[in-house]
């Protein structure tokens, strides 16, 4: 394996120093090293990092790569090197897939590939009942047995409406230190719903989404969470009293934890108006009031991390009528710089808060051991390196997914990922893939 010695690199920030990732880890770090101390018979790539920001390796716990059944969107290959793009070196792998991942073997399929493809760990989410459908419970344990190591569970796309079969679930992740992700929307008060609920869906003509079935559910599941001690994550939180009620919960000392997707931060109902199916999601774009409340969440730690739901869909699915269209957008080749343009350059967080909502905390909610750890030596070199003075204009046929509904299209976003370090292995250099 090639050793990189990343030259006047900025560690989150901090003064420049140097990096020597070697033998899977950051070897040595401080100013002055040289290539020229390394061993005759070992291969030495100096990196000009100067301007540059280093950061641990993201890590996105909610992440959509269709593989198996839907190869048309996306494939675990094709995700993951959408994923080095964007400066990740893991993603969890959500469930709703066909067949969905509620088995042991198919959660193993799914980390399999991942191995396979090299560019990033994929760490499978298992279903918490049998096919989504929200009846009986998937066989955590043994998906917890099993060579993933499953430690996320989530029917993300459907609510684990059932309040008895929720806390059912809660109970049971306790065993092995899991979680249970709720993808949070009441669906009966959902029937039908194309955007969010307010004056302007009214104006549209298009079915109201409302606030109050995402936070209805919310509320339940934190006091459920309480009731039997275990962990709830709360998937896309996207409305103000969403993140009200997390702050409550996590003011009584419950264990709970909370994402953001870029696109909440920085999209609104707005752009409904346009009647074009790219920002069609689920949850759907709120309010500006809604995003601002998102982003002093994210601030203030009331929401934990950040987390794409990079969520591909093929041309047909997205070329049509809004009725008809899928919900979804991509999200790996953009997030960290959405988080830039929202966070960072506004003042609401520096690199190192970064780091925390993007690599650690994700890392410790999912219960990855390997990832987002601090770049120090010893550490897994697990490392991006991020140019956060580029601009760059979002083209969609450029991207790596396979799938081209990204919102972005044409918008000019800050800063550019330069390279990406999977263990020391170089899987992006130069902003191109290896």
């Amino acid at each position: 394996m090639t050793t990189y010695l990343v030259k006047n690199v900025s560690v989150l920030g901090a003064e420049p120093t140097d990096l020597l990732l070697a033998d899977g880890v950051v070897q040595e770090m401080g100013p002055g090293l040289s290539a020229e101390s390394r061993s005759s018979v070992e291969q030495v790539e100096t990196i000009d990092a100067s301007g540059l920001i280093a950061l641990p390796g993201l890590v996105d716990l909610h992440t959509h790569l269709r593989e198996p059944g839907r190869e048309d969107a996306e494939t675990v290959e094709s995700g993951t090197r959408a994923a080095a793009l964007g400066g990740f070196t893991a993603v969890h792998a959500m469930a709703n897939t066909e067949p969905v991942a509620d088995t042991a073997g198919v959660v193993e399929q799914v980390w399999r590939l991942g191995r396979e493809a090299g560019y990033c760990d994929v760490y499978p989410v298992g279903a918490v009942t049998v096919g989504l459908a929200g009846e009986r419970l998937a066989e955590l344990g043994a998906m917890a047995d099993s060579a993933a190591r499953v430690r996320v569970f989530s029917d993300d796309g459907k609510c684990v409406s059932d309040a008895v079969l929720m806390r059912r679930a809660l109970e049971y992740v306790k065993a092995f230190d899991g979680v249970v992700a709720q993808h949070a929307q009441e669906p009966r008060l959902t029937e039908g719903a194309q955007m969010n609920e307010g004056e302007l869906s009214g104006r549209l003509g298009l079915a109201g989404w409302p606030a109050v079935a995402e936070e209805a559910i919310i509320a339940r599941d934190c006091l459920l969470a309480a009731h039997v001690g275990s962990r709830l994550h709360v998937c896309h939180v996207s409305t103000a009293g969403s993140v009200e009620i997390v702050r409550w919960a996590k003011s009584k000392g419950w264990d709970v934890t909370a994402e953001a997707c870029p696109h909440h931060l920085v999209l609104t109902d707005e752009l409904a108006a346009t009647y074009d199916p790219i920002y069609k999601v689920n949850p759907p774009l709120r309010s500006a009031t809604d995003a601002e409340a998102l982003r002093a969440g994210l601030a203030d730690g009331t929401i934990d991390i950040v987390a794409t739901d990079h969520a591909p869909h093929p041309h047909e699915d997205k070329d049509c009528e809004w009725a008809a269209a899928a919900f979804g957008m991509l999200g790996l080749e953009t997030a960290l710089s959405i988080v830039q343009e929202t966070m960072v350059d506004a003042g609401r967080l520096d690199w190192t808060g970064v780091a925390e909502r993007m690599s650690y905390a994700p890392a410790r909610i999912g219960r990855v051991d390997d990832h987002g750890r601090p770049i120090e030596v010893g550490a897994p070199a697990n490392v991006v390196l991020y140019d956060p003075a580029a601009r760059r204009t979002v083209e969609a046929a450029e991207t790596a997914s396979l799938s081209r509904n990204t919102p972005y299209a044409g918008m000019e976003l800050p800063g550019r990922v330069v390279a990406t370090f999977l263990r020391g292995k170089a899987t992006v250099l130069d902003g191109k893939l290896t």
